[in-house]
Parts: structure tokens; sequence; C-alpha cells
């Protein structure tokens, strides 16, 4: 798979959740903080990324650079997805169905932060097992990758879309 340049296109950044981490030391609690942001142009372009650092504004910028870095193409299919997938990752799994225009982004937390910068319009989606975001959003972009269209199929066969569906 061709790697996608950042720079080309026109992402938006979503902060999806930021966590205080506490380390006791002899003079007391010293804070750190990690920032979970997911980028995407809202055309099937999506990138998720974590960021740690001692202030919240720069844990927010690294996790942007990393969510940069990470961009991934996702298949949408007239504003949804093109088949019902489970993704995992961890404990956390994640369910998406395609879903009739008109019916919106059913989704929450991550789930509904990574698919609405995908482009996804109308899709019903189920958080099962842990509910953790790191986990969540994780299982959201493991889902969508692991989805193929008629198009992808039809080249896996070497074969055209309308042979496809004449079989």
């Amino acid at each position: 798979m061709a790697r996608i340049k950042a720079s080309e296109l026109d992402l938006k950044d979503k902060l999806v959740h930021i966590n205080r981490v506490a380390k006791v030391v002899k003079g007391g609690r010293r804070f750190s903080f990690n920032a979970i942001v997911v980028v995407g142009d809202g055309n099937g372009h999506v990138g998720v990324g974590l960021g740690k650092a001692n202030e919240v504004a720069d844990a927010i910028s690294k996790g942007t650079d990393d969510a940069k870095k990470n961009v991934v193409k996702v298949p949408v299919i007239n504003g949804t997805v093109p088949h019902e997938v489970l993704g995992k990752y961890g404990a956390g799994k994640v369910m998406l169905r395609p879903a009739a225009p008109g019916t919106g982004l059913i989704a929450g937390g991550g789930v509904r932060a990574v698919l609405e910068l995908a482009g996804v319009k109308d899709v019903l989606t189920k958080q099962m097992g842990s509910s953790n975001p790191h986990n969540v959003v994780k299982a959201t972009l493991s889902a969508l990758l692991s989805m193929r269209d008629a198009r992808m199929i039809a080249r896996e066969r070497g074969i055209s879309v309308q042979e496809l569906f004449q079989q």
C-alpha cells in the first residue's frame, strides 16, 4: 500500500481523550499527560495518534503529529461502510454496520471521532468489551482497515466489477 502524504490532504483534527498520569517522587507527585488525537479529511483518509508530554498542549501537538504520520485510506461508499465488520484491539471490540442514507452517525466517543473524520455519514455501531478510549479508537481503525469493497475484491480476483456481480 502506498504511503499517504498528510501534507497533500486538508486534514482536520479532533481530540478524543486526555489522560493525566501521576508519578510519585520524593517531593510529591509529578503529573504527565497523554492525548489521543484523530485526523482526517472527511473523504476516506483517517489517522490516529498518541502524544505524551508534561503539558497538555504539548501532548496534543505531539498526538496530532503522530496521527498525521499514520494516515490511511479507508473504503467509504455512498457515505456508509461497504459491509458489516467487527474490529478488535486488546479487549475493545467495535461493530460497524452499514445504514441507509439519512440514518446518521449512530456512534459514541472514540468511534464517532474516527468515523466522522473518515467521512462516514450513515452507520450503526456498537462498542463491546473494553470502553478504554485507546482500545476503542484502535479497534475502530482496525475494523475500517479490514473492510473490502467490490473494486478491491474484483482486483484481487483479476476480473472486472461487472463480472464479479454476474457470478
